[in-house]
């Protein structure tokens, strides 16, 4: 079990921003990673005017914004395209989804319950302390997000019902479609109210018992069954071209260091498609008609998304590095991207450049650190 938390949770959001190296770092929620074009948009403006003209993708299906120059400002144009609908819980607003659910794959629909859960979420005062690190996940079934190790969710089974997943594991509870978001919610409530300093559900010694004893379970007639083992975490999500069985497509695409530069977001908005953020830094294009992929491909890879499953920059990510983090040693992204053009990579398969030993942002799984120190670069294999 993680030890306590020893500070304050001061995880950035829309409003309560991170003052890194290179200026204010400003994290806007997006609940099950949908954004529209008119959001993305507005993102990408914003980005140009009032901050380094990128947009970082994060492990949340989020987007933050960094070197903002006027938070204020910020805050405001995110809330005229309906990104900060509650200024209370903005920080609380951690829902992933299975990216693809509704469209390829998977035994539900969980695109509904985002929304419900989301409005729920906002308008429960309860709620609005909850750590801006809380997750809540909706898998599918598919087990892309189950993963993940939420602190609150579901995983659909095959027979309908919902698995109620507490601190990452089966907790053996069965739900129904309707009664997912009210328990969820109660479930977030228990923890809540005996929480103390933790910021996690799995922090909380007897956590997840300590949920299911104020859930009360049986009381409200739901069902148990044997906990099922859930899906470790994918290393990466689709990448290519998805032929949907409705005959449209959904393009998948990486980028480099999960950066999306604001002319590259301008141009996906002009799209006119919702797009979908995943917990792997990568975006989908979904409903797409063949011909109108086509051009995506042909006029957007060029300008940096990655279709190619293969690409070197899917294997590698790194740090912020230099200027925005004050501890870094170095441009740790300039010089990861030069030893990908150069072809001059330290190691095979995924690896994860760092600016110093924290190795911040590093991802799960087997990877090899590439960590810089006052003498240079370092290489370590392992996992986590």
């Amino acid at each position: 079990m993680p030890s306590p938390r020893s500070g304050p949770d001061r995880c950035p959001g829309a409003l309560q921003v991170h003052h890194a190296a290179d200026g204010p770092l400003a994290r806007v929620r997006l609940p099950g990673g949908v954004i529209t074009s008119p959001q993305l948009q507005a993102l990408a403006v914003a980005a140009l005017e009032i901050g380094n003209a990128e947009l970082e993708l994060t492990s949340r299906g989020n987007v933050q914004l960094r070197a903002v120059t006027d938070p204020e400002e910020f805050a405001r144009r995110i809330a005229d395209v309906g990104l900060l609908p509650s200024t209370t819980h903005e920080r609380v607003r951690n829902i992933l989804a299975s990216p693809l659910s509704g469209r390829i794959g998977g035994h539900a629909d969980v695109r509904g319950l985002v929304g419900d859960l989301d409005r729920a979420l906002c308008t429960d005062p309860a709620l609005a302390d909850l750590p801006g690190r809380t997750l809540f996940t909706l898998d599918d079934g598919r087990g892309d997000v189950s993963g993940l190790r939420g602190d609150f969710g579901v995983h659909a089974l095959d027979d309908g019902r919902f698995a109620l997943v507490l601190a990452g594991e089966d907790s053996g509870a069965r739900l129904a479609e309707a009664d997912v978001v009210s328990v969820l919610l109660a479930a977030a409530r228990a923890f809540g109210e005996s929480r103390g300093e933790a910021w996690r559900l799995n922090e909380v010694p007897g956590g997840t018992e300590r949920v299911l004893a104020r859930l009360s379970l049986a009381r409200l007639g739901l069902e148990y069954g044997d906990p099922v083992t859930l899906p470790d975490a994918i290393e990466r999500g689709p990448i290519g071209w998805l032929d949907q069985p409705d005959g449209n497509v959904t393009l998948a695409a990486g980028l480099a260091f999960g950066t999306l530069p604001a002319r590259l977001a301008e141009f996906l908005a002009a799209v006119e498609k919702p797009i979908v953020i995943t917990p792997w830094r990568s975006l989908l294009v979904p409903d797409l008609e063949e011909w109108a992929a086509e051009q995506v491909v042909r006029v957007l890879a060029p300008m940096g998304l990655i279709f190619d499953e293969n690409s070197p920059y899917l294997q590698v990510s790194a740090c912020a590095g230099q200027p925005g983090c004050a501890k870094s040693h170095t441009d740790v992204r300039a010089d990861a991207r030069a030893a990908i053009e150069n072809e001059e990579l330290p190691a095979e398969g995924r690896q994860h450049w760092s600016g110093c030993d924290r190795k911040c942002g590093r991802p799960r799984g087997e990877v090899t650190d590439v960590v810089s120190g006052h003498d240079g670069y370092r290489v370590e294999n392992g996992s986590s």
